[in-house]
């Protein structure tokens, strides 16, 4: 029940937030992977071992889950996640094959370089979704049969390697995705040295599009910020595998309606929805939503709802023309030494 009612908040919430990258007429989500602690408890760490080094075994148990984000509005599909070490470990790529289905009709997939293997790719065509994924040098080599070079915009067959249908046997002879290899320098923003970027895609439009798309990816690292640090999806509490799944799930419902939120105030204001705060936002609808429940008449809570959307409308992120300088390294000096002890 908890599942279903997470993914029918996020059905109706994208229906309604119709939300669309301008130059694709779709929507795009991202998707990463990240890490969740748990609480030690005999149930989770048979479910989800704790890692192991040449110390010994951890002591927390840990689970692989991946998010899946809107672009444009940071709405969230319901999460999907598994053991992280054990016999029963599964890998990001694993886990995003299993979704697919879950997202909207041709939403265009993006992700960083550890999704761009074939299986992403073939699985993302399968389900009739436009990918774009980030390549490592070695695949882009591999893919290009010879040196990669600025500018290079190439049709691509893309077929899977030996391993690559080695844990994959159940694909028919003629699996194969046809894309196209991109190449292009790069200059970060932080002003670090430029260097070449190879991307995997199944779009047809245009290179500016394409990278200014993937340019974006960033976004998804501060709503993986804000589930795990304002949400305090970092370490969770709960002892069984059944409540672990529970809590991840109303976690993101209640992530989804904070973003419905600021949505809502972006269209009364013309600004982006990721122009505001989450963790602002949040504060304000914790601080309103009492007072909207225990409203005793439709008037009084039209009232509270208001003037929360109005504080709401307020919680936009600073506009900084410049980058705040990073601060001197120090390190800790050593404590004080005191004379020995006379006999």
């Amino acid at each position: 029940m908890v599942e279903q009612s997470c993914d029918r908040i996020f059905e109706q919430l994208t229906s309604q937030l119709e939300e669309i990258v301008p130059a694709f007429g779709v929507r795009a989500f991202f998707v990463d992977g990240t890490s969740v602690r748990l609480a030690h408890s005999q149930p989770l760490c048979q479910s989800y071992p704790p890692g192991s080094n040449q110390h010994g075994e951890a002591h927390w148990p840990l689970l692989r889950m991946l998010v899946a984000h809107d672009l444009e509005t940071g709405l969230a599909m319901r999460p999907q996640w598994g053991p992280m070490h054990g016999l029963q470990a599964v890998s990001e790529q694993q886990l995003l094959e299993t979704v697919l289905d879950r997202l909207p009709s041709g939403s265009v997939l993006v992700g960083d370089a550890n999704f761009g293997v074939f299986s992403v790719a073939y699985a993302a065509a399968q389900h009739h979704h436009p990918a774009l994924l980030r390549l490592t040098l070695a695949r882009a080599l591999r893919l290009a049969g010879g040196p990669l070079q600025e500018g290079i915009d190439r049709p691509i067959l893309r077929r899977p390697s030996r391993d690559d249908r080695k844990g994959h046997p159940g694909w028919p002879g003629e699996a194969w995705v046809r894309g196209r290899l991109l190449v292009r320098q790069v200059q970060p923003d932080n002003g670090a040295a430029p260097f070449l970027l190879y991307l995997f895609t199944t779009l047809p439009t245009g290179q500016d599009e394409i990278f200014k798309l993937y340019g974006q990816r960033w976004n998804i690292e501060t709503d993986l910020r804000s589930l795990k640090s304002t949400l305090e999806l970092d370490q969770l509490t709960c002892t069984t595998p059944e409540m672990v799944a529970k809590e991840l799930d109303l976690a993101m419902a209640a992530y989804n309606l904070v973003r419905a939120i600021t949505c809502l105030a972006a269209q009364r204001t013309g600004l982006p929805p990721r122009s505001y705060s989450f963790t602002r936002v949040r504060n304000v609808i914790q601080a309103f939503a009492p007072l909207v429940a225990a409203a005793q008449v439709p008037q009084e809570a039209q009232k509270y709802l208001d003037q929360m959307m109005y504080y709401v409308q307020q919680a936009k992120l600073p506009k900084r023309g410049r980058k705040r300088p990073s601060y001197p390294m120090k390190v800790w000096s050593r404590g004080a030494s005191f004379p020995l002890r006379s006999q």
